[in-house]
């Protein structure tokens, strides 16, 4: 085909369209029309309205203001549990502290005890001779020591149940953190820095000192 067939052809379309475009439409090519130019103005008005939605959701949970209520859960659950253990601790301080403060104000009285029931004892074996043991002489008196004694083992019962324990360190080396030296005596056989007498026995609650024991160190 030719140029110039060609653009006679292309004339031709032209003017047919151009006659159709003023020539009216049927009414079936109205209702078509219509539909169409509907959809072409509904579907992005919907996918428009389906993004924001998507896009609404999406910063909500980007949000760092929204709040994260099982994060605030566990941190408060997580809180609470350390509150617990604060108070715990606080309650058995409280406690070693009562504890420790009505020893030290008891101690003295026990080691008294104990001294008066020594130098009892010691007085009624010089008193009774061999024969008067025998007669039953002086029993009244050892009977009475033995109940004093009783009542005294049961005191240091009491001290051992509320966690107090009595420390004899004769024979340990020496720990000024828990002895107090009262003298320093060379001792044959024995090395030095060796608590070789207990003057007066410590008193520890746990790992804690509620008096230093008073002892010889072997020099």
């Amino acid at each position: 085909m030719t140029e110039e067939s060609q653009s006679h052809r292309a004339a031709a379309e032209s003017s047919a369209a151009a006659d159709s475009a003023d020539s009216p439409l049927s009414a079936e090519e109205a209702q078509s029309a219509a539909t169409d130019a509907l959809d072409e103005i509904t579907m992005p008005s919907t996918a428009a309205a389906g993004e924001e939605v998507a896009s609404a959701e999406e910063t909500l949970l980007a949000d760092p203001a929204t709040p994260d209520y099982q994060d605030l859960y566990l941190r408060a659950s997580a809180e609470m549990d350390n509150l617990r253990k604060r108070a715990r601790r606080d309650v058995g301080a409280a406690e070693a502290r009562g504890i420790g403060k009505l020893a030290r104000e008891l101690l003295p009285a026990v080691d008294n005890l104990e001294r008066a029931l020594q130098a009892a004892e010691t007085a009624t074996q010089r008193s009774v001779s061999p024969p008067a043991q025998g007669t039953g002489e002086g029993s009244g008196e050892q009977d009475f020591l033995k109940g004093i004694r009783l009542v005294q083992a049961e005191f240091v019962a009491a001290l051992t149940r509320a966690g107090i324990s009595i420390e004899d360190p004769k024979g340990e080396p020496f720990d000024p953190h828990r002895h107090e030296a009262l003298a320093q005596s060379p001792v044959e056989g024995i090395a030095p820095g060796i608590v070789v007498e207990v003057y007066q026995p410590g008193y520890l609650l746990g790992d804690a000192v509620l008096r230093a024991a008073r002892v010889v160190v072997s020099g």
